[in-house]
């Protein structure tokens, strides 16, 4: 399609009122002065597919496939997906293919409220050219790519497109086929593999979309290069000032989610393809309004407001409502911690996405669900009753964890985690009906658990022996205050679940949880554990006791545990424990103690070009999203004050850090309530 060079400018001079609009309100992240040796690449997802960017010209780093894992040789368990990478392009101009040595201006924006990234550079005296990457929210299988190349003299440009596949992916068959119809001519490139031990079958599919042309299939050009890649590409002549604007959309899918990952792909692409662009584009941007509804604004420091829905666009991005899909630390960013699930999903970034955005809080609810007959032998097998969920998880539920780790075995708490999230959300939804159905019998065998693990040894010696708290340093040790506090917020948490349906509660739950030790050093300070001795430690573990789980709640008590832990907390440990220092602190009133945590929880674990978050200060393991988690709760439930209880979500006493002229949070609970705080 093309369009005058008027036309042109005044599409310009619309995109420049809107950058400008989206940069001064903190929507847009911008790189430039883009060096490749020094380049983390940012996501677009749809919490299915995530595409991360690449610091060269038309091409991305990596796909990676929710919901589908095998065995790559790492670590002996299995891993997330990298899937068919079948977004990347070439581009040929007057015989000279575009590369970064001649190319001009070289910029990358993510805009966050459409989920859209979008790359623009030049070929000096030759053309501008710019594409828009989108995982389309819709379409939870499906991307696509908005080409547009405007001439500065009169040129010949052939678009070049590729499915290529990583080397983990064996027997890959590369098929090309045009589906004719009289109006319309619908081309498909596609390629299938199995994955690395057969597991699964995995596809891709592209095809193209160039309004106002629908018999163009002819004029492509499909060639075979190896068994790893094929490509398709096609020729077009434009003149100086003219705009010449394509799409290309494509679907990739695995037999982890549908039987026959090879037609389906090519059906989602044709879907997409007849859908045509504006269609596509429209349902997608109303998706993301809708889930911005569900906002956190800053006004008077834009860079923190950036910031911040940064974390939101990631957790937003990597999950999504209507699936039994959960989140890794490193969500859809690559592979990863191997995109497993740990307690990061339920502690971190869950208590979020409860607040703003339920419904995917409940898928990631529904997958632990899925997993609890696993959970209930993993139990069986270390001599428990009850569900004992593994440290690590995939798609199996089967414990995931590397045996060379020891938290595998031992990191017990994350079964009280599990629990905890599921009464979390019925307080905040009160929907009975899913408290009968899941959580309840989730509860239920949780509390199984605790009363199966604990060691009787009389009155108020109730201990829990041999494990490893959230402060991992610290191995094999026993009465760890973090795993003693869940294991009773949880068994409490399942007497409430069964009396509010009328069920009379086991007992044993109360009277073991009233039994359960809470150490504390002739100071009265909170004891890590048994033979804890002032040592550095990795993350919080006694304070999240007083936040997130509201377990003590004497004021003292928590400054007390406050003041002791800070000091002992590594400055080179995951970015969440900080979050937890700036939420207490701000719930105490201390405002500049709460500032300098929060800006330490995740500033200093920024990367270029982007400002995506590694998992610790200097660290190049991004996208960190349990750090985005626990970065938002500070935010939510420190300096928001909103705490979920009893009575659903409720606003403790608030306050902001001086430079914040306002913070209001939108969207919030499932009545989307607002609150502001100045």
């Amino acid at each position: 399609m093309k369009m005058t060079i008027a036309a042109g400018l005044f599409m310009l001079f619309c995109a420049i009122g809107d950058h400008t609009n989206a940069q001064s309100s903190g929507w847009e992240i911008e790189a430039e002065n883009i060096n490749p040796d020094n380049y983390y690449g940012i996501t677009v997802a749809n919490g299915m597919i995530g595409l991360v960017s690449a610091p060269t010209p038309m091409k991305v780093n990596a796909v990676v496939l929710n919901g589908a894992y095998d065995l790559y040789n790492r670590g002996r368990v299995s891993n997330i997906l990298q899937g068919f990478n079948f977004v990347n392009m070439d581009l040929v101009i007057d015989g000279i293919g575009v590369n970064a040595g001649n190319i001009e201006g070289f910029k990358q924006k993510l805009d966050m409220k459409k989920a859209i990234m979008e790359t623009s550079f030049s070929m000096p005296g030759k053309a501008q050219v710019s594409y828009r990457l989108m995982a389309l929210r819709h379409l939870p299988y499906c991307v696509m790519v908005d080409f547009t190349v405007t001439a500065m003299q009169d040129i010949e440009i052939t678009p070049i497109n590729r499915i290529e596949s990583p080397q983990h992916l064996r027997d890959v068959r590369n098929v090309f086929s045009v589906i004719d119809r009289p109006h319309v001519q619908i081309p498909l490139m596609t390629s299938v593999a199995k994955s690395p031990t057969g597991k699964h079958d995995i596809a891709a599919s592209i095809s193209y979309i160039i309004p106002g042309e629908h018999h163009f299939a002819k004029e492509l050009i499909h060639e075979d290069w190896d068994y790893n890649m094929h490509l398709t590409k096609f020729t077009r002549k434009i003149k100086k000032g003219e705009t010449f604007n394509f799409q290309v959309v494509g679907s990739t899918i695995a037999s982890a989610h549908v039987p026959d990952a090879f037609n389906e792909a090519e059906r989602l692409t044709i879907y997409a393809m007849l859908e045509g662009k504006d269609r596509l584009l429209n349902r997608h941007l109303a998706e993301w309004k809708q889930l911005w509804e569900s906002d956190i604004r800053v006004e008077g420091n834009v860079d923190v407001q950036r910031d911040i829905r940064s974390a939101l666009y990631h957790l937003y991005s990597f999950a999504r409502e209507g699936t039994a899909y959960s989140l890794s630390p490193m969500g859809l960013s690559g592979l990863g911690y191997n995109g497993h699930v740990f307690w990061d999903t339920e502690l971190w970034m869950y208590p979020p996405l409860l607040m703003l955005q339920p419904e995917i809080a409940r898928s990631l609810l529904e997958y632990r669900w899925k997993m609890l007959p696993e959970a209930k032998k993993n139990a069986f097998s270390h001599g428990y009753k009850g569900a004992m969920f593994p440290w690590e998880s995939a798609d199996t539920g089967q414990e995931a964890t590397p045996v060379w780790a020891l938290t595998g075995p031992f990191q017990h708490h994350i079964t009280g985690c599990v629990g905890w999230s599921f009464w979390k959300y019925y307080e905040v939804t009160k929907d009975k009906d899913w408290l009968k159905e899941r959580g309840y019998p989730m509860l239920k065998e949780v509390a199984n658990f605790w009363a199966s693990r604990v060691e009787r040894n009389g009155p108020g010696k109730y201990e829990i022996k041999n494990v490893i708290g959230a402060n991992e340093f610290e191995e094999n040790i026993d009465n760890n205050a973090f795993t003693n506090g869940m294991a009773i917020t949880v068994l409490k948490y399942a007497t409430n679940a069964a009396n509010e349906l009328g069920i009379k509660p086991n007992p044993d739950w109360m009277h073991v949880a009233d039994n359960i030790p809470i150490l504390k050093f002739p100071d009265g300070t909170t004891r890590e554990n048994a033979t804890y001795d002032g040592a550095i430690i990795k993350q919080a573990d006694v304070n999240l006791l007083a936040f997130p789980l509201d377990f003590i709640r004497d004021e003292k008590q928590v400054m007390k545990d406050l003041r002791y832990y800070e000091k002992k907390m590594d400055p080179n440990g995951p970015a969440m424990g900080n979050s937890v220092l700036t939420a207490l602190y701000a719930r105490s009133g201390n405002m500049k103690k709460a500032s300098d945590w929060f800006t330490k929880s995740y500033a200093p674990n920024k990367v270029p070009p982007f400002g995506v978050l590694a998992e610790t200060a200097g660290g190049t393991n991004p996208y960190f999203a349990t750090g985005a988690g626990g970065m938002l709760q500070a935010i939510i439930s420190g300096f928001g004050g909103l705490e979920i209880t009893k009575n659903g979500i409720i606003q403790l006493k608030a306050g902001i850090p001086s430079g914040w002229k306002k913070l209001t949070i939108t969207g919030v609970g499932v009545e989307d309530k607002s609150y502001t705080i100045e």
